[in-house]
């Protein structure tokens, strides 16, 4: 049996640098996969196709994977990055976008992902383990962004 947990998040901050050294590693997936936290691998599987295999959490029998695809397309001129899911890949399902604009401090990046992970668990666990699900990721989103932000503005 599996249960389904679905995330949402979304994060808006302000880097103090220019848009094309933004959009350049934020559109380099390997480059701003390697500010993610917790990824055990990043597989190109060709045609700007990503399969991501984050680290298990927890212990043993009851520990739990999340691996997931994704199409990345990017336009500079929207200054935007999207990414789509590929079906029947892993265990997860995962879209979102960086929309990143100039201001006069710098740059404006809105982070946005959305998703629903298929984790082989009980379904009388879905109660006690979704909210735990949830501050994980947001817990790694976090870490994400202030990683982007001390290599953006060094």
């Amino acid at each position: 049996m599996a249960v389904s947990v679905s995330i949402e998040i979304s994060r808006t901050f302000t880097i103090s640098t220019d848009l094309d050294t933004v959009f350049e590693l934020l559109a380099d997936v390997p480059r701003s996969a390697s500010h993610f936290p917790r990824v055990e691998q990043l597989t190109d599987l060709g045609e700007n196709i990503y399969r991501w295999e984050m680290k298990k959490i927890g212990i043993d029998k009851h520990a739990i994977q999340t691996i997931y695809a994704c199409k990345y397309t990017s336009s500079k001129e929207d200054g935007s990055i999207l990414w789509t899911p590929v079906k029947s890949e892993g265990n997860g399902v995962v879209e979102g976008s960086w929309h990143l604009a100039e201001t006069d401090g710098g740059v404006q990046c809105k982070f946005n992902t959305k998703g629903t992970l298929s984790l082989p668990l009980p379904g009388l666990l879905k109660l006690a383990i979704s909210p735990v699900v949830k501050h994980e990721f947001n817990a790694l989103v976090d870490t994400y962004v202030e990683n982007l932000k001390t290599a953006l503005e060094s």
